[in-house]
């Protein structure tokens, strides 16, 4: 999931179950999205070229006092999902005996938060964060457009929940850093209204190196075109490192950055405190019996490895993992060896999040809830990551006690 097209966020990820060779096997292969990566880097174009909808958007969220919807008592969309013993309280909900906080983090973007149709609402976030705050104690975000931020840091405040957010700056590779730079604007407001205690870090860039090397016709994120980019991304690092050091903060901030499994640029890496790496055994076409293994073991060998090795030694996190529970389309219901059901989703939760928890790997759940949006642009399995439904309501799923 992310800001801009969350559809992005899951793509090359790894060897599936032959290592070094994966490359060639999902870009031959596979029911990703590469026959359509031309037209989404047009809309990344075209999104970040939405200077006056950012700018008010940043603007908007000056104060708590001016968040869209900031009545606690508004009715959100389906206000069945969760109930407060306290109409006007969000932190008198009511707990769901069926959910139970075992997960180390979760991906989460508000509904309504792609540029220029933003459409993310107080009511709903606060009851996203009533949910979620069930299943973790961790959030990360991919952007900062269309006011998420102060949405997502207002919610944990009303709701009172224990939440630590990673905030997020989806910078673009071609458009002059306008996207950037409108996100690091709406951040730091939301620093100066809410403060630092909810915030876990800030992730400059998500699935950068992919989207530029992707749009070079290259795939080596250490080369010689991979390294130009990482120049560009670099820039946005440093300014939100020294950003962050003029505003004088009672806490440091961490700043990382986000990316494919196997498109981590050394000097990226070399230049953040924190590296979240999308690791999906789906579109590494590996099967359901070998997803958590695999998960984790192409995660310490290409990622945690790979930081290691470097001077600064970043701490690296799983951005991404998951598993589809249906397709769109029955062409895409396969990876070949699995398929995208509810019980191999199930399968999936039980064989690795308490696990996962047990060897020490910093994860993010991918995802909460199920996208229409990302269903309708994409189709295929885009749409059905979530644990929750499009209506919020509980997957037939059982979450594992940890």
């Amino acid at each position: 999931m992310y800001t801009q097209t969350n559809a992005d966020s899951r793509q090359n990820l790894g060897p599936g179950a032959e290592p070094y060779q994966w490359q060639e096997k999902y870009t031959s292969s596979g029911p990703r999205k590469w026959l359509i990566l031309g037209s989404v880097i047009g809309l990344l174009a075209l999104i970040g070229i939405g200077v006056g909808v950012g700018v008010a958007v940043s603007h908007h969220s000056k104060s708590s006092s001016n968040i869209s919807t900031n009545n606690p008592s508004a009715s959100p969309a389906n206000p069945t999902v969760v109930s407060q013993t306290n109409p006007n309280d969000p932190s008198t909900f009511v707990k769901d005996a069926r959910l139970k906080q075992s997960f180390w983090g979760m991906a989460y973007t508000p509904e309504g938060s792609l540029l220029p149709n933003c459409g993310s609402t107080l009511p709903d976030v606060i009851q996203d964060i009533q949910l979620i705050s069930q299943l973790t104690t961790r959030l990360r975000l991919y952007g900062s457009d269309c006011n998420q931020s102060a949405l997502v840091l207002e919610a944990i405040k009303q709701t009172k929940v224990n939440m630590t957010v990673w905030l997020g700056n989806y910078a673009l590779p071609n458009d002059g850093g306008v996207a950037y730079a409108r996100q690091r604007d709406a951040i730091v407001q939301a620093i100066k209204t809410y403060g630092t205690d909810q915030i876990g870090g800030i992730t400059v860039g998500n699935e950068f190196m992919l989207n530029y090397l992707t749009a070079a016709g290259a795939t080596t994120p250490n080369g010689p075109v991979g390294n130009q980019g990482a120049q560009l991304l670099i820039a946005n690092i440093t300014d939100t490192v020294n950003t962050l050091k003029s505003l004088n903060l009672p806490k440091h901030i961490p700043v990382g950055n986000s990316d494919a499994g196997a498109y981590f640029n050394n000097l990226v890496l070399g230049a953040v405190e924190y590296g979240m790496a999308n690791v999906h055994p789906w579109f590494g076409n590996v099967s359901i019996a070998n997803a958590a293994t695999w998960t984790y073991d192409f995660f310490e060998t290409t990622d945690v490895q790979a930081a290691q090795a470097l001077t600064n030694k970043p701490t690296m996190y799983i951005a991404e993992t998951g598993w589809p529970s249906n397709s769109s389309d029955a062409g895409n219901m396969s990876n070949g060896p699995s398929t995208a059901s509810l019980a191999n989703l199930q399968l999936f939760l039980d064989s690795y999040v308490c696990q996962a928890n047990q060897n020490g790997t910093g994860y993010f759940y991918f995802e909460a809830f199920d996208e229409v949006w990302k269903d309708q642009m994409y189709g295929g399995v885009e749409g059905h990551w979530g644990l929750f439904n499009t209506d919020k309501s509980f997957k037939n799923i059982t979450i594992p006690t940890c």
